[in-house]
Parts: C-alpha cells; sequence; structure tokens
C-alpha cells in the first residue's frame, strides 16, 4: 500500500497556474496530490473551495454570508445526502483538480497512490461564521449538515481518483485542532471534536478511501490517533518532540498499521536557511525519540512518510521549489540508506 518514506505534499501551492503547480508536484513527489492554488482565486481558499452545494452559504466577491437556505436547495442538499451521490467540486473552485485529472488520463500506467484532500468538519464549522460572528458548528443542525456536505466531498474524490491509482489518500486537512481548548473554543467538547472526527474517517475508510489527518501546530494527539486514521500527519519541525509525551497512543497507533507523515520541511521563510543535513538530524531527533519509548527502529521506518510541515501557498515560488527539493532530498537520503 503506502511504501517506507514516501513524500507527499499537503495541499496549497503558490503558483496560479494549475498546470504549472502540477508539473512541479509530478517532478518531485511519491505520491501525486491535486494543488490548492488560493493565489489563482478567493474560492480556492480551504473553506470557499468545499462550500459548492451547501444551501446555507452564500460567496459574494471575497466574502461568504451564512442566510437561511431556500426551500428548493435545501430539499436538494438532503436528496444529495439520501443518494450518497457525493457532492462535486467543479473547476472554478480547483483548477488545479482538473488539470492533475487530466494528466493522469493521458498517462498510461496506473499509479499506486494519489492524495486528495477536504477542510476538516472542525475547521470547517469553527472558520464560517453567521451574522452574529458565531461559529456554525455551535448550530446543531448546521454542524451536522457541514459534516454531510465534507463526507460527500470526500466520497466525490475517490471516485473520480479511483480510476488512476490503487489507492486514494484522503486527508482531513484540520489546522484549528491546535485551538481547540483555548479560551476562544471552550465550547468544542473533546466528545464531540472526536465524534466528528471518527465519523468522516469512517466514511473515507468505507468509500475506499486511505484517511489521514493533517495538523500543523501542536494539538490533542490522542484525540487524533484515536479516530481510526491510517496517515497522522504533523509538523515535524518544530514539534518532533510532542508525540513521546503519548507512547501507549503511538504505539498502539504504530502497532495497528498506522502511518506517522513526518512534515519534517518548513513552509515558512526559514525554508531559506535551511539544509538537508539540518533535516536529516531533525527527523533522526523524532524517529529516536519514538525508539526510546518502545517502537522497533525497523517497524518505524516501515512506517514512515515525508512531507513538508503545511502547504506551501504562503511562500514565494522560490522557496516552494525549494521545498520539495529538499524534500526529494530527505526521501532519497532515506530510502538509499
Amino acid at each position: 500500500m503506502l511504501k517506507s518514506f514516501s513524500t507527499t505534499g499537503i495541499g496549497s501551492l503558490p503558483h496560479s497556474d494549475p498546470e504549472e503547480a502540477c508539473r512541479v508536484i509530478f517532478d518531485s513527489i511519491d505520491i501525486p496530490f491535486w494543488p490548492q492554488l488560493p493565489h489563482r482565486s478567493f474560492l480556492e481558499l480551504m473553506t470557499p473551495q468545499y462550500l459548492e452545494g451547501f444551501p446555507f452559504a452564500r460567496v459574494e466577491g471575497e466574502h461568504i454570508h451564512v442566510v437561511k437556505a431556500e426551500e428548493e436547495a435545501l430539499t436538494s442538499f438532503y436528496e444529495a445526502i439520501a443518494a450518497k451521490t457525493g457532492f462535486s467540486i467543479t473547476e472554478e473552485r480547483a483548477a488545479g483538480l482538473y488539470k492533475f485529472i487530466d494528466i493522469l488520463k493521458k498517462n498510461k500506467q496506473k499509479l499506486d497512490t494519489v492524495k486528495g484532500h477536504i477542510t476538516g468538519p472542525l475547521t470547517f464549522t469553527l472558520s464560517l461564521t453567521d451574522e452574529q460572528k458565531r461559529p456554525i458548528f455551535f448550530d446543531d443542525e448546521l454542524r451536522e449538515l457541514s459534516l454531510e456536505l465534507l463526507k460527500g466531498k470526500a466520497s466525490w474524490q475517490i471516485e473520480q481518483l479511483k480510476p488512476y491509482a490503487d489507492n486514494v489518500l484522503i486527508f482531513i486537512d484540520e489546522p484549528i485542532l491546535s485551538a481547540i481548548g483555548t479560551s476562544s473554543y471552550l465550547g468544542v467538547s473533546n466528545a464531540e471534536a472526536s465524534r466528528m472526527l471518527t465519523e468522516i474517517v469512517k466514511h473515507i475508510k468505507t468509500c475506499g478511501g486511505i484517511a489521514g489527518i493533517h495538523c500543523c501546530g501542536k494539538a490533542d494527539w490522542p484525540l487524533i490517533l484515536s479516530s481510526g486514521i491510517d496517515v497522522f500527519n504533523f509538523d515535524a519541525y518544530f514539534y518532533w518532540d510532542t508525540l513521546g509525551i503519548y507512547p501507549e497512543e503511538i504505539k498502539s497507533f504504530i502497532n495497528n498499521g498506522g502511518f506517522i507523515a513526518w512534515g519534517v520541511v518548513p513552509t515558512s521563510d526559514i525554508i531559506r536557511g535551511v539544509t538537508l543535513e539540518g533535516l536529516c538530524e531533525q527527523l533522526e531527533r523524532g524517529l529516536t525519540s519514538l525508539e526510546k519509548i518502545g517502537v522497533p527502529r525497523e517497524k518505524l521506518r516501515r512506517q514512515s512518510l515525508l512531507t513538508p510541515s503545511c502547504g506551501t501557498g504562503s511562500l514565494e515560488i522560490k522557496d516552494a521549489l525549494r521545498v520539495f527539493s529538499l524534500l526529494k532530498g530527505l526521501r532519497d537520503k532515506y530510502v538509499t540508506s
């Protein structure tokens, strides 16, 4: 299925041209992913990109308004959920996805694994606010329907990508997980966060996908690891030492076949001063920290992937290219060692 120290990316690239972005990905990544292009359009940002088909939201310019759904649109939404038809993402909101599929169609050889992504249900419902600036997470109906929407976006992607690869990996992008438990989100219980994550992970796997979660900050790792995911992706450049705090949860995850995707290549301006040797040392620190809590080194090597720490969409193009170049170099060091 997933091969030791294979590389993939998180989602966003700084390019505006989808073909150019896809070229970077196919030239440098083991598990190709479709690029999100936030510089191309506001609609490619992580919340509006997945809003299509959601009758409670309207995009005007670069603003999202939560509105009362029209009866006809609401009926269509419920019918789509009942029919389990999935919710498509149009080219207007995901030009990189359509170019990605065009390239896959021209590739005569089926790939082993390709990757898609959705915004996680917590990030989606806590980022989208009503007229009172209250996150829709706190509206029971909107929270549940948002979850159904995102499940539909995941299953649609699996359907679109499955003809071109034996495996489809779907990352649930949950940057807001690092803020759960802080004063800003005191009303979000761990139990509800866990339920939402577990439900969408189960849905991805039921649809034949491989489920992963990406969080670019420090979060409640046991909450994530207990969600049933196949791949756990985190910022291993800054937070490599946080996994060893939870030895039993980590060992259970690994022993059940889970993969750790080490986001060890930073995606901020510091990438300009980072060296391949320094990244190797950082990754070694992370691997050694888990070896010390009882994870066998060879097992850990077999179940490790490599990624950037986050998307590269906020970087200059030259810096994003450096991220992928260093990622490829790091992979070569470990695959040949």
